[in-house]
């Protein structure tokens, strides 16, 4: 498998051997288009004065004012056709057609630099050959010569120009060198987080990045971390959630296998036996309605669920509740009212349903003997708000704060019957309408349940 590190790596070389070829095709186009035309016509010029000069002045040995020329940096080659000498450096190729001599001998000047039939500035500028020279014509004690010159290309590369290729390959070391290391140094922290992913798949989640940076990847770390404090969380909550459904199922059951055993006694008296098949009864409800509540808490938890939304009377629902639990309300001698307005709402009216349940019954469940429930409906123009208030046991700061969690229950002790969802169903219901609840509530005086429901039409 290839890594990250070696991919950079092995794109690094891509990159600067794709820059070297563009820059060496953009330079050999630069050189025929623009460079060879002056380069020609400079040296041109230079055997024109050179020629001039001999004509004008004769020095008394021409081969050494030639060899003088090829001692300071020119390759020269002059002919009378007949026969022909070199100064200065050696020609590679000194290869150079019979036609060519005749009509430079004849007045016409050879551009061989200008149409050297190579494609590259590299095999053109520095080919040492003699064909690749500048010819013109001069007279010498009335003799017709041809001269050949071009600049000796070695010698022109000084100490000043070795020391440039020097710099050139030690910045292109040094700066391949860098990119791998800052290459290392930017992979590091991915390294880092690829285990620490292979240590969450692992559910540890106490797995944290110690990574300082300022940037997308310290950002990335960030947002890693927050994703495993929240992982834990989760993984506590799960925990949590396994051990008290575990505890509402496993009491009712020891509470049924218990006095399953007890109605096996054959002397148990009928008031005994009708008592404890009450119990049985009771407890066989009570994990029912867990059941039924687990799956409720499925069910809204799919992110996929879809409301059934449809038009409904919502006071008549209210009103329908109240006379559902009015037997509930005379046992425990809790007087009811409310206040309804005639109001359509469009809602899913099955899931609503069991905020209302939910709501109503802690009321009553939660409230002193001879207390009182006020429930109140009204709407506005974008919204409808239900109120229940009761004149019950109320609730603490610190147990108001996590009313709404899971199995949670403000009776620590359990001697309400209840299973802890109730209100984590009526939240999660509202909020899968848009809407929220609020609660108040004042310890010995009562609790104030408030549903906001926005009209989603």
């Amino acid at each position: 498998m290839k890594t990250l590190y070696s991919r950079f790596v092995v794109t690094t070389m891509f990159v600067m051997i794709g820059s070297l070829c563009i820059g060496f095709l953009f330079t050999n186009t630069y050189y025929h288009q623009v460079v060879k035309e002056k380069n020609d016509a400079k040296n041109v010029k230079i055997a024109q004065d050179i020629a001039k000069y001999i004509e004008s002045s004769k020095p008394n040995d021409l081969d050494n004012y030639l060899t003088t020329l090829g001692e300071i940096g020119y390759q020269i080659y002059a002919t009378t056709g007949d026969e022909g000498h070199f100064f200065g450096g050696e020609y590679r190729d000194k290869t150079l057609p019979s036609n060519t001599v005749k009509r430079v001998l004849n007045g016409e000047i050879y551009h061989g630099m200008r149409d050297f039939p190579k494609e590259t500035f590299v095999t053109g500028f520095f080919a040492n050959e003699l064909i690749n020279t500048i010819g013109v014509p001069f007279t010498y004690e009335n003799k017709q010569y041809a001269l050949f010159i071009r600049p000796d290309i070695r010698l022109l590369f000084s100490e000043v120009h070795t020391i440039l290729g020097g710099l050139i390959l030690t910045m292109t070391v040094l700066s391949l060198l860098a990119m791998l290391l800052f290459a290392k140094a930017l992979i590091r922290p991915i390294t880092q987080l690829t285990e620490a992913t292979h240590q969450l798949a692992h559910e540890k989640f106490d797995t944290l990045l110690d990574i300082d940076r300022a940037d997308e990847i310290g950002q990335l770390a960030d947002s890693f971390n927050v994703m495993t404090g929240k992982l834990q969380e989760n993984d506590r909550i799960r925990k949590e959630f396994i051990s008290n459904v575990s505890h509402d199922f496993q009491s009712p059951l020891l509470n049924i296998q218990g006095y399953v055993d007890l109605l096996k006694n054959p002397l148990l008296t009928d008031k005994e036996r009708q008592e404890y098949t009450t119990i049985i009864e009771l407890e066989t409800k009570r994990m029912s309605t867990l059941t039924k509540q687990l799956l409720l808490l499925t069910s809204l938890d799919q992110s996929t669920r879809l409301l059934k939304c449809e038009p409904y009377r919502l006071d008549e629902q209210l009103k329908e509740t109240v006379r559902k639990y009015r037997w509930q309300l005379e046992d425990a001698n809790v007087q009811l009212s409310y206040q309804f307005e005639p109001i359509t709402y469009d809602g899913d009216a099955g899931l609503l349903q069991n905020v209302w349940d939910n709501l109503l019954t802690n009321a009553i469940k939660y409230n002193v003997e001879g207390g009182e429930i006020h429930i109140h409906l009204q709407e506005s123009s974008n919204s409808v708000e239900v109120l229940i208030e009761d004149s019950g046991i109320g609730m603490t700061a610190e147990q108001l704060q996590k009313v709404f969690d899971r199995f949670y229950r403000a009776d620590a002790s359990r001697t309400k019957q209840g299973t802890g969802l109730g209100l984590a169903i009526v939240k999660q219901i509202a909020e899968l309408h848009g809407g929220t609840v609020h609660m108040e509530s004042v310890m010995n005086s009562g609790t104030k349940v408030h549903v906001h429901l926005p009209k989603l039409k």
